[in-house]
């Protein structure tokens, strides 16, 4: 009801605003204003009602009552006749609606009494959960030591398990052990029992354990009786071995090697049988072995064709003073002492199995020493790499090669060591030094280092020994004797033509080796040839024949170095400047000669080179018995 009196007031106050607003000037009607003068005046002070005018001064009620002219007092008394009718009409409403007020408390009281019950009944659930908690919680609890009991025992019985059976010696480990043969199951066996002796001597626990005194004895029985069975079994393999025409390959692959577990099993638990064992195969392969290249080398030197001597050099006479002295120099040969020709060709056959030594004598067939030198280190290749792996494999020792091999190459050694001295073909040696070089590459590519010593040894041994035979090519041609060398002949000299292809055949080899040091000695021989070429062409009384010598040797000499290296190198290009400057002196020889012929003296102009050039031939440059007829 007050709600009701409330919004009436604010209507009536709300319409008359809405009438007054727009022109309401509140400075105007304060200005106009009159106070009657009440017996109560004396008590009201004005002080601060300008400023609550102000204040008010927005105020839409006070402003529309203001503008109105009503006095406060009547207002005020209007305003309370309306709250006191409000209040008397509300409590007329609330009379009127008693009974439901009545009913509603009783409801109320009706529902407390209800929601009394249920806190009642929800605290006994809520104290019977806290209980259900408490015994979950506890059940929990047993659950999980339940759990962890469970586990540990699951944990003991699975370690008491493996303790049992790693330490427990079963009856048909004995038997096979004791009685059985060794083959595939034996070796089977032979790693359990390698197992269950490792688990005695490295755990600490099982050393403590009480079980082990009954059993340990058992077991180390066992370990004796199998390395004693296993070591004569290897043993009587390894005499296999010695017995002759056996294929020492085919035995170590197809035999020893499945048997290797048994050397682990004897450097595990018999070092000092593995020891026995480890020398006897040492002695066994090294005598074999030894025995094998030894037989091999005396077959290859039945195939051997000697080919220098240390009087076939190039500053050496051919001639000699006896007939029958002559009779007996190996015509055949001389030609490859200088000339490489087809012995070449063992470069490109470096892989090719080695020489059969009864096969090669049946057909009567010699080689060059070079050929036997490859077949015996492709041999000494194949045999070392085959040997290397297995010893890797089958005894797991790398070290073991090297003093089975301390006899072949003993053997080998004491073989090169009688040939290299007495070798003066120097164009063998430096196909040896190519072989070696092939060969270690080969070794490299197969991931095989055992010969890496061997061969590097070789290829030492074999340079001094090429330089040496070198230098007495060198110092024959330096002290040669031009008398005896001489002859009244223009064709190439011999001696130049073996210059020429000694020289050819050192380059073609050296063209993938690329030595260095190598091309400096050429050099050097190079020239030494010049020195002796000019000595020889003052022997001639005339100097038109003197240049006709040099121009046919010169001649020779490129084109025989030109089939070494078409392309051309230091040397052939000098002995075409030389061949060309004595083709120019020779023309101006001729020129003379036909002038004079022709009754005139006059000095040789330069033009007149070319308009006489046809009487010089078809040929400028004059070679052989062309040059022979034509300036005699």
């Amino acid at each position: 009801m007050a709600d009701v009196a409330t919004n009436k007031v604010g209507r009536s106050y709300s319409e008359t605003n809405d009438a007054q607003r727009n022109v309401f000037d509140l400075g105007a009607f304060v200005g106009d204003l009159t106070v009657e003068e009440d017996a109560s005046s004396d008590d009201i002070s004005l002080e601060g009602l300008q400023q609550e005018l102000e204040e008010c001064k927005n105020d839409d009620v006070v402003a529309n009552i203001l503008s109105k002219g009503t006095k406060l007092r009547e207002y005020t008394k209007g305003v309370e006749n309306n709250l006191r009718q409000v209040e008397l009409d509300s409590i007329q409403d609330y009379i009127k609606e008693s009974d439901n007020l009545v009913s509603l408390h009783d409801q109320i009281r009706e529902c407390d009494s209800i929601l009394s019950q249920m806190e009642t009944l929800l605290s006994g659930f809520q104290t019977e959960i806290g209980s259900i908690s408490s015994d979950i919680k506890i059940l929990q609890e047993k659950s999980m030591d339940m759990g962890l009991k469970l586990k540990n025992r699951k944990v003991a019985e699975s370690k008491l398990a493996k303790f049992v059976e790693d330490i427990i010696v079963p009856p048909r480990m004995v038997d096979i052990i004791v009685d059985g043969e060794v083959n595939d199951e034996y070796m089977r066996t032979l790693e359990i029992l390698s197992k269950k002796l490792k688990f005695v001597d490295v755990d600490p626990m099982v050393k403590a354990s009480k079980a082990l005194k009954d059993v340990q004895p058992e077991l180390e029985k066992l370990r004796q009786k199998a390395v004693s069975k296993v070591f004569d079994f290897i043993v009587q393999k390894l005499y296999a071995l010695r017995k002759p025409k056996t294929n020492i390959q085919i035995l170590q692959q197809n035999v020893l090697l499945k048997y290797k577990y048994v050397v682990s099993f004897l450097k595990e638990h018999g070092n000092e049988v593995y020891t026995e064992v480890r020398g006897a195969y040492i002695d066994t392969m090294n005598k074999v072995l030894s025995a094998h290249f030894r037989a091999y080398i005396l077959a290859l030197e039945k195939l051997q064709l000697d080919i220098a001597t240390s009087s076939d050099l190039i500053g050496v006479e051919t001639r000699s003073s006896g007939l029958f002295l002559r009779g007996r120099e190996p015509l055949k040969n001389r030609s490859a002492v200088f000339a490489l020709g087809e012995r070449i060709k063992i470069l490109k056959e470096i892989e090719e199995p080695a020489l059969i030594p009864h096969i090669a004598e049946a057909s009567s067939s010699k080689y060059p020493y070079e050929v036997l030198f490859r077949s015996l280190h492709k041999l000494l290749m194949d045999t070392a790499t085959s040997e290397y792996n297995f010893c890797d494999d089958f005894f797991g020792e790398e070290s073991i090669f090297y003093e089975i091999f301390a006899g072949p190459f003993a053997v080998i050694d004491e073989h090169f060591n009688s040939i290299l001295p007495n070798c003066y073909d120097a164009i063998g040696l430096m196909l040896m030094i190519g072989i070696i070089h092939q060969h270690q590459l080969i070794m490299s590519r197969r991931r095989i280092p055992c010969l890496d010593l061997y061969l590097d040894k070789v290829n030492i041994s074999l340079w001094p020994r090429f330089k040496m035979v070198f230098d007495m090519h060198l110092n024959s041609m330096r002290n040669a004797n031009v008398k005896t060398l001489w002859e009244d002949d223009v064709h190439p000299h011999y001696v130049m033509r073996r210059y020429a292809e000694f020289t050819a055949s050192l380059i073609r080899l050296n063209v993938e080796y690329g030595d260095g040091q190598l091309e400096l000695n050429l050099e050097r021989l190079r020239m030494a040839v010049d020195d002796l070429l000019i000595k020889l062409a003052k022997m001639f009384p005339k100097a038109k024949l003197q240049i006709v010598f040099l121009i046919n040797n010169y001649d020779m000499t490129i084109s025989v170095l030109k089939e070494a290296a078409p392309e051309g190198g230091k040397i052939q290009m000098h002995f075409e400047e030389l061949l060309k400057s004595n083709t120019t002196l020779f023309v101006k020889i001729v020129l003379v000669e036909v002038q004079k012929q022709n009754g005139c003296f006059a000095p040789v102009a330069r033009t007149a080179i070319p308009s006489d050039r046809s009487l010089m031939g078809n040929r400028l440059i004059i070679c052989g018995r062309t040059a022979t007829r034509a300036f005699q």
